[in-house]
């Protein structure tokens, strides 16, 4: 799709669900700024275990002098975690002074090892779950998952970074030299105050429309520098922000090919010259930077977005030098073998925050951690429709991946072609999805907005798979 055809088509609802600060990052990069940094790469594969730690700390973001935040293993945000197929021993430790989960977003996992509200890690406490791996490439991530606490929790850094790996990927064609030609950006936006703070204190409207930032973070920087070889690169996108969504293009007009939606690869590379981004959702893209030049990776239609700086270094060993013509990712066609078709209305309203409740609801009814709302019988195929009123609403489900069938009656954008795990409901879309991981009351699979502050306001419901 054309950008120009995709901003008019779209740009209404999407403001609508990402309110523009009163000071927006504009397109301003002066030369010199600092390079971007990747976050540390943690490789699981070979001793099979993986410890997390949650921890408090500072980070000056914009020249202050430092903002309380907390992160996994470091001061804000956690490592880029490498795994592979097989047995995974975790440690997750909370060293802070609240109950933290860690959700494992985009694993295939049975319940007992999701991550959800219903397995919170109390202060000093340490959580273990042995997980057995078994799904295709990926990038996935984790964040904490606690009701009420997730917006602010995930806000001051309580996120990372998961890359599923076969090993196979040089055999694809495909870059993956971590922080050369394979480079993991985590996009969020942040509010920063006068005196430089990055707050969150989120007003009625913020928790009405998401709480949105009037800076433009990545991998947890402002005004960084992705300096890149000569050649194809390919870029690990994952909208970490708790609402905005991002309509993203290079504004030199260079095309993005996109490989891999949130649960794997693509048949073949689709050549996109905007790509839209809601919060939770992960792309991978292969960019030519052969011809060189200095592209800024750009966010429409709020204004002229700046999200990130490229430079290219003719120094760096450009490894991969052509766009691969064919990949391995099948997407599987669940079509005429759901055994049952659910409706899902995304619901919100004044009326209900005014009076002292959160007004986010789904199906007419809050989120409450006792109730389950659907009994899904493992091993089958469910049709969902969705509906989203008044705005935009990412919707995720835990436990599965799914293939988006329709959006508004018609085909699915290109980038929900592929497998899914969150996607953005501008009016209705219909999804098909196979449940094989079992989960029970104890520890039931959520599904909801992903507009964080919609999650803790009631927008959640719960199931089991049995």
């Amino acid at each position: 799709m054309k950008r120009r055809q995709f901003l008019t088509s779209t740009s209404a609802a999407i403001l609508t669900a990402s309110v523009l600060s009163q000071t927006p990052v504009r397109r301003a990069f002066a030369q010199g700024q600092r390079r971007l940094v990747m976050p540390p790469l943690l490789d699981t594969r070979g001793t099979g275990r993986l410890a997390l730690t949650a921890t408090s700390g500072r980070t000056a973001f914009a020249g202050d002098p430092g903002i309380p935040t907390a992160g996994f293993n470091q001061a804000y945000l956690g490592p880029t975690i490498l795994i592979q197929n097989g047995e995974l021993a975790a440690e997750v430790t909370n060293t802070l002074g609240e109950p933290i989960s860690t959700h494992w977003h985009g694993l295939l996992l049975p319940g007992e090892h999701d991550g959800g509200p219903h397995l919170a890690i109390a202060p000093g406490a340490t959580w273990q779950p042995k997980m057995s791996i078994a799904q295709d490439p990926a990038t996935v991530w984790y964040h904490s998952h606690i009701h009420e606490r997730t917006a602010k929790q995930v806000y001051f850094g309580l996120a990372g970074v998961i890359h599923v790996t076969d090993g196979q990927d040089d055999a694809r064609g495909l870059p993956s030299t971590y922080g050369l030609d394979d480079l993991t950006l985590v996009l969020q936006d942040r509010r920063f105050d006068a005196s430089g703070r990055m707050v969150y204190d989120p007003s009625m409207m913020d928790i009405m429309h998401g709480f949105a930032g009037n800076r433009l973070l990545v991998n947890g920087q402002v005004g960084a520098t992705a300096v890149v070889p000569q050649g194809i690169v390919r870029l690990r996108l994952l909208n970490g922000s708790n609402a905005r969504i991002y309509t993203l293009h290079l504004d030199d007009t260079r095309l993005m090919h996109l490989v891999a939606t949130d649960g794997g690869f693509l048949p073949a590379p689709v050549a996109l010259d905007v790509l839209r981004l809601a919060p939770g959702e992960r792309a991978e893209v292969l960019v030519d930077f052969s011809s060189g030049g200095a592209p800024v990776l750009m966010s429409d239609p709020d204004q002229a977005y700046g999200v990130l700086q490229f430079a290219t270094d003719p120094a760096l060993s450009a490894r991969i030098t052509r766009l691969p013509s064919v990949l391995d990712g099948a997407p599987e066609d669940m079509s005429g073998t759901e055994v049952a078709t659910r409706q899902i209305s995304l619901d919100m309203g004044m009326g209900g925050m005014m009076m002292g409740g959160g007004g986010m609801t789904i199906n007419g009814r809050p989120y409450d951690m006792r109730r389950i709302d659907f009994e899904v019988a493992l091993g089958s195929v469910e049709r969902w429709q969705i509906r989203s009123t008044m705005v935009a609403h990412p919707f995720h489900v835990h436990g599965i991946r799914f293939r988006v069938v329709t959006e508004n009656g018609g085909a699915p954008r290109p980038e929900n072609n592929g497998w899914k795990d969150t996607v953005l409901v501008l009016g209705e879309a219909e999804i098909l999805a196979r449940f094989d991981q079992p989960t029970s009351r104890e520890t039931p699979f959520m599904f909801h907005c992903h507009i964080l502050e919609h999650e803790d306001a009631g927008m959640m419901g719960q199931f089991t798979v049995t």
